[in-house]
């Protein structure tokens, strides 16, 4: 610890992302990247925006990827924000929507990423414990008034666990705390879920927070997006513009326009990820797993009579990774991608060896 750092930089317990092991022969199923490529279609944009052009910086507006992204979901323009990856939209969040004197509000098992951002912008939160399901209660989040928290905010379907709170559950959390800002962080919400979007329309506290990451397997192209009610996304514009006026580059706006056009092969590798899950979780099942319903390209999975830290352990000696969280509650769980038909055959051989 330099004397030089800030008091800020000496409390921060930095995130730590998924391992990207540089193995051969490797089945990766620890950071639920998508196991199909991206759009044919985004490809050769990507490849035709490569020219002289690049020395011109980009659209700081991405004028172009925001009505694409507001012509599939049904408003307009100017209820989206768009950023590097769904991580700096999260960032902008919640320094420019979160950051209040009331402490905000998030699961006890989530995306550990929120207490990062906690510590990094100096906002106060509590966290509400999941039911032992895994499931949220929406009456959990309910204050008294006068003591209404500063916001809310948590992953749909949420991160690790892979569940999904109906909508009109999320509906009556929104009618139940009117006045702070509620984000919906729908990272995984292509593989079976149902988006909130179509309620920012009635709720101006809703912001719903994507990207192109899984579902458009665009994740090494860093773009995500928010959706809902203008004063929202002009405080997000707030933030960027005091931060990054060009936070997205010439190629990453090509590619991720181009996978919105191609709606036929995001709808295709989506379904593929589904079946798969589906022929993944009965799978695992069959080994004697219990399995948290997940509408995710992940499953939460945890073996009453093998530990999970062994298991991952005897997985990568297998060169198969995957996600172990030792984290209260759910330490004896492993979070496993939803990869290719092969790629899951060759997961659950292995799990044979392992647990008999």
């Amino acid at each position: 610890m330099s004397r030089y750092w800030s008091d800020v930089v000496k409390g921060l317990t930095p995130y730590v992302p998924g391992e990207q092991p540089k193995l051969a022969n490797l089945v990766k199923l620890n950071t639920n990247e998508n196991p199909y490529g991206p759009s044919p279609r985004a490809l050769e944009a990507i490849r035709a925006a490569t020219d002289d052009s690049l020395k011109l910086y980009p659209d700081p507006n991405a004028e172009k990827l925001k009505r694409a992204i507001a012509d599939c979901h049904g408003v307009e323009s100017g209820n989206v924000f768009v950023g590097n990856g769904s991580d700096e939209v999260l960032a902008h969040v919640f320094l420019g929507l979160l950051r209040h004197t009331r402490p905000i509000l998030f699961p006890d098992i989530t995306y550990s990423f929120y207490p990062v951002y906690c510590g990094l912008y100096q906002v106060a939160y509590e966290t509400v414990p999941l039911l032992a399901d895994f499931s949220i209660r929406v009456a959990d989040y309910a204050r008294p008034p006068g003591a209404q928290a500063g916001g809310i905010i948590f992953p749909n379907p949420n991160a690790p666990t892979g569940r999904q709170l109906a909508l009109a559950d999320i509906e009556s959390l929104l009618q139940g705390n009117p006045d702070c800002v509620v984000a919906i962080d729908e990272a995984y919400i292509d593989f079976g879920g149902e988006s909130a979007i179509p309620l920012t329309t009635r709720y101006p506290n809703l912001l719903v927070v994507q990207t192109l990451s899984k579902s458009r397997s665009l994740a090494g192209l860093r773009v995500g997006f928010a959706v809902g009610h203008a004063d929202l996304i002009e405080a997000l514009e707030r933030v960027k513009n005091s931060f990054n006026s060009y936070p997205l580059d010439r190629l990453a706006i090509a590619g991720a326009v181009a996978a919105f056009e191609d709606r036929e092969y995001f709808e295709q590798t989506c379904r593929a990820v589904i079946a798969t899950r589906e022929k993944l979780v009965a799978d695992l099942e069959e080994l004697g797993y219990e399995v948290i319903p997940s509408t995710a390209n992940f499953v939460f999975a945890r073996h009453p009579r093998h530990d999970a830290e062994k298991s991952a352990l005897a997985l990568r000696q297998r060169s198969i990774i995957v996600r172990h969280f030792k984290l209260p509650r759910i330490d004896q769980y492993l979070r496993i991608t939803v990869g290719t038909d092969a790629q899951c055959s060759a997961l659950i051989g292995a799990l044979q060896e392992i647990v008999g």
